[in-house]
């Protein structure tokens, strides 16, 4: 399953905004209201709940500065990833593209589409107001 967010500006560079995605404790800020825990695991790594859904733990798998940071679930369970896709539009600016893509089941696809979808576009519009 691939699902893409809608692509906003930052009002930050490329880099800027690269070092804020690869700084995982900045995560909780970007999170939907709905957040019931979010806890820093270690440098790389984080783990969060949204009400009434399970726990995900989250690591950064991959960064290439400035243009893209890459997160991925810890657990095999659940594989799936989260890149910040960034593109440089002047000095100050930039715009971020998030992109979902997981393995699961036809049912398990179907019952997390709308939530991932929702979760995704919440990151990415929390992203235009930092």
């Amino acid at each position: 399953m691939k699902l893409n967010s809608k692509k906003v500006t930052v009002q930050k560079s490329a880099a800027e905004l690269c070092d804020f995605l690869t700084d995982v404790k900045n995560f909780e800020t970007l999170m939907p209201e709905s957040i019931s825990k979010f806890e820093v695991l270690g440098q790389k790594s984080f783990v969060f709940a949204l009400k009434g859904m399970p726990e995900i733990a989250l690591e950064v798998k991959e960064v290439e500065r400035p243009n893209k940071v890459v997160l991925g679930a810890i657990s095999d369970k659940i594989p799936f990833s989260l890149t910040a896709n960034i593109q440089e539009v002047s000095e100050n600016t930039s715009t971020v593209e998030l992109h979902f893509e997981g393995e699961f089941n036809m049912m398990m696809a179907m019952m997390v589409k709308g939530p991932i979808s929702k979760f995704i576009d919440t990151l990415a519009s929390n992203l235009e107001q930092i």
